[in-house]
């Protein structure tokens, strides 16, 4: 995902629309029959005028060369707005049938949303499929179901830890943190300096769930009709919480609201020692902290246990076909093109800083090896590509995790923000979205 596009969803909180037609499959509509080799030659060499929305600056050059390879195919690119305004404008346009786009961009947290709608069509019977091999294992759970494939990956955001080499010096600490234990030693060394070690963010539902993923933690499940498991005050959540409770009441990390001008400032000025945070970060700080330059440094996220080697995701989307297209192959195979042909992904990774998710780009040197300036000379891509494999593969989210993210931000961050009892607010939390579930006619299971 774009940085820019990153920062703008990070304080995304928008409110599920109510109503789910949950009287319907979650097979997607429209033609569901396999297609043929010839099909898709016919298909490709008809004049055919698809619409494409999606949020990513410059994605008119990958377009572009799917344009050139088959010029009877004319794309439409439109920016309707990012977060709350696209998704809102998307489900109105299809519930309408009026003016919807063939293709549209979907964060892998709300591909759900857009399946209990019956709103996405099934690429698996287009040859979708046949593509999981090349995106990594993680990533293709995200957008498919058993033989349904429901969207095409385009960028992730394995996280891993960013920190400023120069103050973690400064208090005596002489590499990254390994394991959580040795993070808040290192965390009171570095508040002695007067700088944070990292900043707790009271608004932000995303970088808390990449780290539940990361302990293991499994918050949220959906079947795919009208069950979901809700479990965000587990033992395991509880434990992740009550570890950043023991930090946030010693002064040991800030509970600033990120993502605003104060938040880049206090980047800018060493209030934050660091930040843990997603693969598309790297490229964010180098344009928002750019005086900064060679003092940041890159690190896996410290582990729970010693010895242990994994990471969780903030981030990332795909490429959906809408299931009230009336051209299926052409805008599959359009979504097909732009994040699996090689000049696309490549171009997406290297000109748009997209943090890629076809393994084909993971493994180019021509991404991975590149030092970057603003880290010392380090190779960032090369380091985030190797997290990016250590991704729990089994992580599902609610059809309605738009709401489920709106109210960690009511409850969870105003706690966070009054550094009150964060265990409570969890069992707030999980209470306000099995009420919720239970009110759209969703059956809850599992704790």
């Amino acid at each position: 995902m774009n940085p820019t596009r990153r920062a703008a969803a990070a304080m995304f909180a928008g409110t599920f629309l109510t109503g789910l037609a949950l009287s319907a499959c979650s097979s997607g509509t429209g033609d569901t029959e396999p297609v043929s080799s010839d099909d898709v030659r016919k298909a490709l060499d008809t004049d055919t005028q698809l619409t494409f929305w999606t949020w990513v600056p410059d994605i008119q050059k990958e377009v572009d060369l799917f344009q050139r390879k088959y010029p009877k195919i004319k794309v439409k690119v439109e920016n309707v707005g990012q977060g709350l305004a696209h998704y809102q404008k998307v489900r109105t346009a299809v519930k309408s049938k009026d003016g919807a786009p063939d293709v549209v961009q979907i964060e892998y947290q709300y591909l759900s949303s857009f399946e209990v709608n019956d709103s996405l069509l099934d690429l698996g019977p287009l040859g979708a499929g046949d593509l999981s091999a090349d995106y990594v294992d993680w990533v293709w759970k995200q957008v498919s179901t058993g033989e349904s494939v429901w969207a095409i990956p385009q960028d992730t955001g394995p996280m891993g830890n960013l920190y400023r080499y120069d103050l973690l010096q400064k208090a005596g600490v002489e590499t990254p943190p390994v394991t959580w234990a040795d993070y808040a030693v290192a965390a009171e060394k570095v508040r002695s300096t007067g700088s944070y070690i990292s900043n707790f963010a009271n608004n932000d539902f995303g970088p808390f769930i990449g780290l539940l993923w990361q302990a293991g933690v499994k918050p949220f499940a959906y079947d795919g009709d009208k069950g979901v498991s809700i479990s965000v005050n587990s033992t395991g959540a509880k434990k992740v919480i009550a570890y950043w409770q023991d930090l946030i009441q010693r002064d040991l990390v800030s509970v600033d609201a990120d993502f605003n001008d104060a938040y880049y400032q206090a980047l800018n000025s060493g209030k934050y020692a660091g930040w843990l945070t997603a693969a598309w970060a790297p490229v964010f700080l180098q344009g928002t902290v750019e005086s900064t330059t060679g003092l940041w440094r890159a690190a896996p996220l410290p582990q729970w246990s010693a010895g242990q080697n994994v990471s969780g995701n903030w981030g990332g989307s795909s490429n959906a076909v809408l299931s009230t297209t009336q051209n299926r192959i052409a805008a599959y195979e359009l979504a097909k093109w732009i994040n699996h042909d090689p000049a696309s992904t490549t171009k997406l990774a290297l000109e748009q800083s997209l943090f890629p998710a076809a393994e084909g780009v993971l493994k180019d040197p021509t991404f991975t090896d590149q030092p970057v300036d603003f880290f010392g000379g380090q190779k960032v891509n090369e380091l985030f590509a190797e997290i990016s494999g250590t991704v729990d593969t089994e992580f599902a989210w609610l059809p309605f995790t738009d709401y489920a993210a709106s109210q960690y931000t009511e409850v969870v961050g105003k706690a966070i923000g009054a550094k009150g009892d964060l265990s409570a607010a969890l069992d707030d939390w999980q209470g306000v979205l099995e009420k919720y579930a239970k009110d759209q006619g969703f059956t809850v299971t599992g704790r």
